[in-house]
């Protein structure tokens, strides 16, 4: 960053310790796509992130006073953010553990949380969510352990495309059952 870009950003941020809110507003607008591509590398959860991101700007308002004593502010929202989204991963586990425990000691309901058979129940609705063709070559190739080069040539596209169709497939099922688990989660927690 140049010398006056980064002057011009102690500036604004001065003007945020200060309790400026529009200042505040140009902040989050000029960092959250910036922020909210690099928590979604971490969490590759859409919903997660958004709250994450909300949670770092809310924390960044609340303590803003700190914000003169920052000279590389990129530096700094990366790493609070880093952070943020650790701790959430991290209470998401320990819940989803806290989750099993429940399940083991509730054997009576085994047949409504019978861990594995709901896991590859929801593998098959998440697979059932991809669209035609990456639901066809991900089958080929997980069920008939088809190679990519004979999936290929069956469909009459490129091994490329069939990398592309497999990585989308695989990317596409983890951020649904990742978003279920959370909402299983969130759910057992209520009934507390």
């Amino acid at each position: 960053m140049t010398n006056s870009l980064l002057q011009g950003e102690k500036d604004l941020l001065t003007r945020v310790a200060a309790g400026d809110e529009k200042a505040f507003s140009d902040v989050f607008h000029n960092w959250q796509p910036f922020l909210s591509t690099h928590i979604y590398r971490i969490t590759e959860s859409k919903e997660l992130t958004e709250e994450i991101v909300q949670d770092v700007f809310l924390k960044i308002w609340q303590s803003r006073e700190t914000l003169i004593g920052i000279n590389h502010f990129r530096a700094y929202l990366l790493v609070v953010s880093r952070n943020h989204a650790i701790n959430a991963l991290k209470k998401i586990a320990r819940d989803f553990g806290k989750w099993e425990k429940w399940a083991r000691e509730n054997k009576a309901d085994a047949e409504a949380v019978e861990p594995e058979q709901n896991y590859y129940g929801l593998l098959d609705e998440a697979v059932d969510q991809l669209s035609a063709r990456q639901k066809e070559v991900y089958l080929l190739h997980r069920h008939q352990r088809m190679t990519y080069a004979e999936i290929a040539e069956k469909l009459g596209i490129g091994k490329e495309s069939v990398k592309t169709h497999i990585e989308l497939a695989v990317k596409n099922i983890s951020a649904f059952v990742k978003g279920r688990l959370a909402a299983i989660i969130i759910l057992f927690m209520l009934g507390k």
